[in-house]
């Protein structure tokens, strides 16, 4: 492959191989006129006056070294302004004749790398712009931010778009490789598309909130910041002891999927503690810059503590549900025929050896087993057996045993993958979104299969990721959870530049 890409010639093209023809054939006549010169003067006869002592030297004459002297000072005249008109030209040029080539397009392989990436990044933008969006509603309303919820929902829609042209490269949807090729560029447009939403955004963000030069509405954004912080940690107190109320009641099973939100929950607190502290100092000092950034790593750290808690209520009010509901849909499954459980197209999720022991002969026996102290096992697993054995069956008990399972697998994953976005994978989240295009489809087995195949992805991911980052004396005021979270950005080395509302170039706006 050639390095410079041809074209056409310029505008002006014909004319500059003119002016450079005429300097060669001038240069060429100037030689020919000195070599013969000699010849024609001595045919001539003219005299040549006698050498002197100055004007010869050993055997020629001064006048012998004009003509050459002459020539050799033409000819590089001629060059040097041939060179001046050269580079004058590629200066002011406006039409090139030769531009640089693009560089190579990647492969399959580079390209699939370009859209894992671009997906990650536009679904961290558009959570943690949801995130700070809640903060600066809460402040001014719906109506004043209405355009930013705009943006944000227009993000939201191309980024689903992308995750659904990715879903079916991932099937081998298109076959063939130039379709399959643009398929990705498509992935890449679409998350590029949802990022400019909220680039677009950011800057009219900002000003609303007062995060001026003088930054004057810190204190304001202070204000709802801690106020939602003292609620939420009166409300972690409660979720702790209704996840133990919940571990009495039912199976483990039942309450596996917020194991460990309200000691997560907990950590972001004492993170949002620090940060909402240190923005409060710096706001006093007079350093705007540094207080809005330990603002929004605050707000961060709220918002996930708040997805937590939340996490813990929901789940006891899906189980309450579920349990109410259990009955019916046990004996209105025992009385319809089988019918296999749907699952999303793609690989299959990874069953364990104790989900494989624990799947039982018949679609709602395994349920019926009580947990020490009389507890009624797993309500929601008994609404997912039940709905099944009948799935498809139409509207009625079964279906909103369906729905309700579904919805609870879906907003569990959403969850997990939310607060622990900074180590979850492309698989997981294009999983996810696979899950809520089923949900919205009304095809709610699917949904369920998809969300839980999403969790276990993205645990699986979190297990890989370790927590790298805890200081030398270890985890220092929730740090690691803070950059798991992606509260905090990882490729900032001095971890202190929090996630702001926007897009790829915007969203690091904000330096503490």
């Amino acid at each position: 492959m050639t390095s410079f890409l041809i074209r056409g010639r310029p505008r002006h093209a014909t004319a500059h191989i003119r002016v450079r023809v005429a300097h060669a054939v001038l240069g060429a006549v100037a030689g020919v006129w000195w070599l013969v010169l000699p010849v024609t003067t001595a045919a001539a006869r003219v005299p040549v006056p006698p050498a002197t002592a100055a004007g010869r030297q050993d055997g020629t004459s001064v006048a012998d070294l004009v003509l050459p002297f002459t020539a050799v000072a033409v000819v590089l005249a001629l060059a040097g302004y041939g060179r001046l008109r050269r580079t004058r030209r590629a200066r002011t040029r406006t039409t090139p004749g030769t531009v640089p080539a693009p560089p190579p397009a990647p492969g399959p392989a580079g390209s699939e790398r370009q859209a894992r990436a671009a997906l990650r990044l536009a679904d961290d933008c558009v959570r943690t712009s949801r995130e700070e969006l809640s903060f600066v509603r809460e402040r001014f309303g719906e109506q004043r931010t209405e355009p930013f919820t705009h943006a944000l929902r227009a993000a939201e829609t191309e980024l689903a778009a992308a995750f659904a042209i990715w879903r079916r490269y991932e099937q081998g949807l298109p076959q063939d490789p130039g379709a399959r090729q643009q398929a990705l560029a498509g992935v890449i447009g679409r998350c590029a598309e949802a990022g400019r939403h909220l680039d677009a955004r950011a800057p009219e963000l900002d000003r609303l909130r007062g995060f001026g030069a003088a930054a004057e509405g810190l204190g304001a954004a202070l204000v709802v910041a801690e106020g939602r912080f003292r609620e939420l940690t009166a409300r972690t107190v409660t979720a702790q002891h209704t996840l133990a109320d919940l571990r009495q009641r039912y199976a483990p099973s039942a309450t596996a999927s917020v194991s460990g939100y309200v000691e997560q929950a907990k950590d972001r607190l004492v993170f949002a503690t620090t940060r909402l502290n240190e923005a409060r100092q710096a706001a006093d000092a007079g350093d705007p810059g540094r207080a809005v950034g330990r603002l929004r790593a605050g707000e961060g750290a709220v918002a996930q503590a708040e997805l937590l808690v939340d996490g813990v209520e929901r789940l006891a009010a899906r189980l309450r549900e579920a349990a109410a509901l259990a009955p019916a849909a046990r004996t209105e499954a025992d009385t319809r025929p089988p019918a296999p459980h749907p699952t999303p197209a793609g690989p299959e999720p990874h069953r364990t050896a104790d989900a494989e022991a624990e799947a039982p002969a018949g679609p709602c026996e395994g349920a019926r087993v009580p947990v020490a102290g009389g507890g009624p096992g797993d309500p929601l697993d008994v609404l997912r057996r039940a709905a099944g054995r009948a799935a498809g069956a139409g509207p009625g008990v079964l279906e909103d045993a369906a729905l309700l399972v579904a919805r609870c697998a879906l907003a569990g994953a959403e969850e997990f993958v939310a607060v622990h976005r900074g180590a979850v994978g492309v698989a997981a989240r294009a999983r996810l979104a696979e899950a809520a295009r089923e949900l919205g489809a009304g095809h709610a087995g699917r949904a369920d299969a998809a969300a839980r195949q999403a969790r276990e992805l993205a645990e699986r991911d979190v297990r890989a990721y370790g927590t790298p980052y805890a200081g030398p004396d270890g985890d220092t005021a929730g740090l690691a959870g803070a950059l798991l979270g992606g509260i905090l950005l990882p490729e900032f080395p001095d971890a202190g530049t929090p996630a702001a509302f926007g897009g790829p170039t915007t969203r690091s706006r904000h330096h503490a």
